[in-house]
């Protein structure tokens, strides 16, 4: 995208009523989805406070808990790369790539969402060495069709409608032109569904790494994460140095907090946990400092605390009025973090062509409060133009990213505000003087004054004489307290009632009936588009052949060993079960590792007779799990002992879907678009 001056994209950013249509929907949607998603946390503060004391933990004692989780995922057979810097970030990828090339092949990237890879503009270079990088995110794909970076941290192609999609993809993919969005995304499902099975290497991002296991946890939603780090035989993770938790505990706390605070779910569609290579495939992590380390001894270390959920992006009112594509530098390029967070991180880690995004705040407090590990983003926007930042330019001055005139402006405002005297006057005059302005005054189209925001009246009386008029006030309630006081009271001489016998009741900390947890996961999982079957053990084999029968399914991949599966009555039922995925097997049949309650999630776990692919290619998942499995948290899933010993798993909470047009919920994007549970109990 053309280099454009911050205040022009402003400016063309307000003056684009489509783009202003999209921003208002995205912010109503996913701000009113935080909240009713936190209705079912009851102690989300003590979580966002605790949240906090282990980011402040892990960024104080980053350099031990870099050391474990290296020597871990070392111990686990993923090969660990460190990068200083971009260029050497880019130089591992290129040399992996290498060793991979035969002849003049061009490689073939699958690439998941990943931030870091906008940071250090990894698409570009890989091109640049005569590979293809296709982005199988559905927002990522179509702004890779466009040409565009992302517009927001979590949603890439928030700033485009419908018909613009259409358009592109009835230009670029061929299509006649439609506005039928679930047209649109089988149409991306089609394109990307090649590119995963023929990709020669998967890269992706890394939402967190747990230092006690050595793995690696990837959030997502549509299921492009999952095909990227499971199907080629080579998978390239990029992780920024910060992104670590202590261990599997405080993995399940940030995922409590992050789905939340992000789309207003419980827990996105797919979390995954890698802890080894898949049988007959490499791994790599490459962990970037990339001025991180040097952000971390400034005053802007709490910026490193971020979890990248977007909440921030979606309360802001700035944003909300601009979008990302807005936030640019002093050079016209855009920002690759936008947003409250972007402006603190972007010139963190970038340098002082992004300091001037500090300026583009109101200073409301918003981004705070939403903010799921509480970051004071106020202080660090204020500490921004302070010029208190990591910098290679020892020239770096307060206020830097103002106009000349704004600086002498708020110079000459600081030293009538640090007189109170004075301050009084000019209030008194200002305000007389301002007075036979209606709306706003006529200043220059430069200051945005008057373009795209009115000045306020003047209050008939500044604040300090409101204060004390309040003061004598208070004053006045306090003397007419004190002679009631002073009243003498008479004597009351009315019998004593004694206390009857209070009961005390004890909490009840006995656990959940079962019952009452099958009930509540199923109504978790039924609420996410799953369908749940609770029946008897002798009936689940009869129950699935006569599923599979009604769709005409005669092939289906399933695990070796299900609980309660007879496989040798679905064979002679004319069903015939496979391990390995193929392109005409629709439907995956799989057990579970255990479910949870509270958000209505499926645990699966790769092994010897247990294969994550049948619960991702197929269109159809069905699972088997016996109500023995099921528990109430995620915590409890998380402490299994399978877990820090399977070299992958998948949590699955519902089919896979998407949102990235028009926040338009479709199903079935990259992962099945159905998913049927059989709850076994007795």
């Amino acid at each position: 995208m053309k280099p454009v001056p911050l205040h022009t994209a402003i400016q063309a950013a307000i003056a684009d009523p489509g783009l202003r249509i999209a921003l208002t929907s995205n912010a109503e949607r996913r701000v009113r989805g935080r909240i009713s998603a936190f209705e079912s946390l009851p102690d989300w503060r003590e979580r966002r406070v605790h949240a906090h004391a282990v980011r402040a933990e892990v960024i104080e004692h980053l350099d031990a808990y870099l050391e474990q989780f290296s020597q871990q995922a070392r111990t686990n057979g993923i090969n660990v790369h460190r990068a200083h810097n971009a260029a050497e970030a880019l130089q591992i990828v290129l040399e992996i790539a290498a060793g991979q090339k035969q002849a003049e092949k061009t490689l073939l990237f699958a690439k998941s969402k990943s931030m870091i890879s906008e940071e250090i503009e990894l698409n570009p270079a890989l091109e640049a060495a005569g590979h293809r990088v296709v982005e199988t995110d559905l927002g990522e794909f179509i702004i890779q069709l466009r040409g565009e970076r992302p517009s927001h941290l979590i949603a890439p192609a928030i700033h485009l409608r419908r018909g613009q999609v259409g358009q592109l993809f009835h230009e670029k993919l061929g299509i006649p032109y439609t506005e039928e969005i679930s047209t649109l995304t089988n149409t991306a499902r089609k394109v990307l569904r090649e590119v995963f099975l023929t990709a020669d290497i998967g890269l992706s991002g890394v939402n967190f790494g747990v230092a006690e296991s050595g793995s690696l946890c990837i959030v997502t939603n549509e299921g492009n994460g999952r095909m990227v780090t499971t199907l080629p035989k080579i998978h390239v993770a990029l992780m920024g140095m910060e992104r670590l938790v202590p261990t599997l505990t405080d993995l399940a706390l940030m995922l409590s907090l992050l789905a939340r605070s992000a789309t207003g779910q419980k827990m996105s569609v797919y979390t995954q946990i890698i802890n080894q290579p898949l049988t007959g495939q490499t791994r790599h992590v490459i962990i970037l400092d990339n001025g991180r380390s040097t952000l971390r001894e400034s005053p802007l270390r709490e910026s490193l605390y971020c979890i990248r959920c977007g909440a921030c992006l979606n309360v802001c009112p700035v944003f909300r009025e601009m979008g990302g594509h807005a936030y640019r530098g002093a050079n016209g390029e855009i920002a690759p973090y936008p947003g409250p967070i972007g402006s603190v991180i972007s010139p963190g880690l970038l340098g002082e062509n992004f300091v001037q995004l500090a300026q583009i705040s109101s200073l409301c407090g918003a981004c705070k409060d939403a903010c799921p590990v509480e970051i004071d983003l106020p202080k660090m926007l204020l500490r921004v133009r302070a010029g208190q930042m990591p910098s290679r330019n020892e020239n770096l001055v307060e206020g830097q990213g103002l106009a000349k005139i704004v600086k002498l402006g708020l110079s000459g405002f600081s030293q009538i505000a640090a007189r109170p005297r004075l301050f009084a006057a000019s209030q008194k005059i200002a305000g007389w003087a301002l007075t036979p302005f209606p709306a706003f005054l006529p200043l220059p189209a430069f200051t945005g004054w008057g373009f795209s925001k009115d000045f306020p009246k003047p209050a008939s009386k500044s604040f300090r004489e409101r204060w004390k008029e309040m003061g004598k006030q208070e004053t006045r309630k306090q003397e007419v307290s004190r002679r009631v006081c002073e009243i003498p009271v008479q004597p009351d001489n009315r019998p004593t009632v004694q206390p009857s016998n209070q009961i005390t009741v004890q909490p009840d900390n006995r656990i959940i009936a079962q019952s009452e947890l099958i009930k509540r996961f199923t109504a978790e999982l039924e609420t996410l588009s799953a369908q749940v079957s609770i029946l008897h053990a002798n009936e689940l084999t009869p129950r699935l052949v006569a599923f599979l029968r009604e769709r005409g399914v005669t092939r289906a991949q399933a695990w070796k060993k299900i609980s309660s599966l007879n496989q040798a009555d679905m064979a002679e039922a004319g069903i015939q079960l496979e391990r390995s995925p193929a392109p005409d097997i629709t439907v995956g049949i799989t057990g579970a590792l255990c479910a949870i309650a509270e958000t209505g999630t499926l645990l699966l776990h790769e092994g010897a007779d247990f294969y994550l692919t049948a619960s991702l290619v197929p269109e159809i998942h069905l699972v088997v799990v016996q109500a023995a499995q099921i528990v109430t948290t995620l915590e409890e899933a998380l402490a299994l002992p399978q877990v820090k010993t399977a070299s992958a798993l998948a949590l699955i909470s519902g089919p896979s879907r998407t949102a990235d047009i028009e926040m338009v919920l479709t199903l079935g994007v990259h992962g099945p678009g159905e998913v049927h549970v059989f709850i076994v109990d007795g």
